[in-house]
């Protein structure tokens, strides 16, 4: 079985402009993440997805397999089961390890131990995808989904409901791409600590990140 790390990256960010490639921490958060990748036991190599020319040189520079993306596929309006599907399909290996580099807080160790926790999966599970616990008061239209006001309970006592952060998502080629999903028809959630779970979405989450990760003690 082969397993490889999937990195999507792409030109053209939104809210954090140039946010793969933009100085954090004395590097970038591409660069960032391919040099943790590489460290990981369990994977079989790297490919960098991208419709960006420079990210590519520097996935190359790094000694990883650059796929250029066709630009229809790095696009704002393409929906993302057809960019999974095409992504699956420029990969040359059994298993997909589908990782995001804009949660740079995420540990070696939790890549490594959620690599052999795939391995290990049973009960039809086809996919492992990181997910953190939320624990607040959530409400849809005006009414509270995950308690009662008659009756609110204490914030720990709330169930267990987990938001996935794409942080890793590890699933077979084929089912990716049956799918068009990095998840699964029956997933494993796999639960990480909400400071690993970190995603750089907006300036503030960037400038968080970088803080943390300068600290190095998450």
């Amino acid at each position: 079985m082969v397993i490889k790390a999937l990195v999507a990256v792409r030109s053209g960010s939104v809210r954090v402009q140039n946010k793969n490639l933009r100085p954090f921490a004395g590097s970038s958060l591409l660069e960032l993440k391919l040099t943790q990748l590489q460290r990981i036991k369990g994977l079989d190599g790297i490919i960098v997805n991208s419709n960006d020319d420079q990210m590519l040189t520097i996935a190359q520079q790094y000694g990883c397999e650059a796929v250029k993306r066709d630009a229809y596929y790095a696009s704002n309006t393409v929906s993302m089961s057809d960019v999974y599907r095409n992504m699956a399909e420029n990969c040359n290996c059994d298993v997909i390890a589908y990782i995001n580099v804009t949660n740079p807080l995420i540990k070696d160790e939790t890549l490594e131990k959620a690599i052999m926790a795939y391995h290990s999966l049973k009960d039809g599970y086809d996919s492992l995808n990181s997910a953190h616990l939320i624990k607040e008061f959530m409400f849809y239209e005006n009414k509270p989904i995950n308690y009662d006001l008659k009756n609110q309970p204490r914030s720990q006592d709330l169930p267990d409901y987990y938001a996935l952060n794409f942080a890793f998502n590890i699933i077979a080629r084929d089912t990716m791409m049956e799918c068009k999903n990095v998840v699964g028809k029956k997933p494993f959630i796999y639960g990480i600590d909400e400071v690993e779970a970190t995603d750089i979405d907006n300036p503030i989450d960037f400038e968080f990140a970088e803080f943390v990760f300068k600290k190095g003690a998450w």
